[in-house]
């Protein structure tokens, strides 16, 4: 039986501390790989105007095309409307019924567990795997297992922010992102 990784997100864009969160979660359950999985229509989340789906799967790649446990999954991208993780993940175990999944989420989506689609039917499908954050209650009636990373000060909305009033995003985003980013014009860039 494979051990999955599921880190799905807008991937808005995609940034080192997506990429540390997977690499920390990989090693510490020692997972086989991990699948980011780019949201259609989140229902907690909006996505960049200017940002088509096709460039967020792009920039993704592009960041984890050195990590060969690393890669991106599109089922979400493949249906149309609002992307629920139990529909999703459904469908996967399905299609992969060899494979255990473990779905990566941050502190803030712990809290809002119980607000989830079909939340206790998505638990008997996959086993959450929490990241904590310091500002964050880590607390649940649901089972997750916790993975410490180390501590992420930034996020894709203060990468776009950036971008948009032309300061500086080096070192926060892999640099083929952000050759990607300024050739296509991208986040106001």
């Amino acid at each position: 039986m494979k051990k999955i990784g599921i880190f799905g997100g807008t991937f808005d864009p995609p940034h080192y501390g997506h990429l540390l969160i997977a690499n920390e979660v990989l090693c510490s359950l020692q997972l086989d790989e991990i699948w980011f999985m780019p949201n259609q229509d989140p229902p907690h989340k909006e996505k960049s105007a200017n940002v088509c789906n096709e460039d967020r799967v792009n920039m993704l790649q592009l960041c984890i095309k050195d990590h060969p446990k690393f890669r991106v999954e599109t089922i979400e991208l493949k249906r149309p409307g609002r992307s629920y993780t139990y529909d999703t993940m459904k469908m996967l175990t399905t299609l992969y019924p060899n494979h255990q999944f473990y779905f990566i989420i941050g502190a803030d989506m712990i809290e809002y567990l119980p607000k989830w689609q079909q939340i206790d039917q998505l638990v008997q499908l996959v086993q959450f795997v929490g990241v904590k954050r310091p500002t964050f209650k880590h607390e649940t009636t649901y089972p997750v297992v916790y993975v410490d990373i180390p501590e992420i000060g930034f996020s894709s909305s203060m990468i776009r922010e950036r971008l948009k009033t032309g300061r500086s995003v080096r070192y926060l985003l892999h640099d083929s992102v952000r050759l990607y980013i300024k050739e296509n014009h991208l986040y106001g860039s």
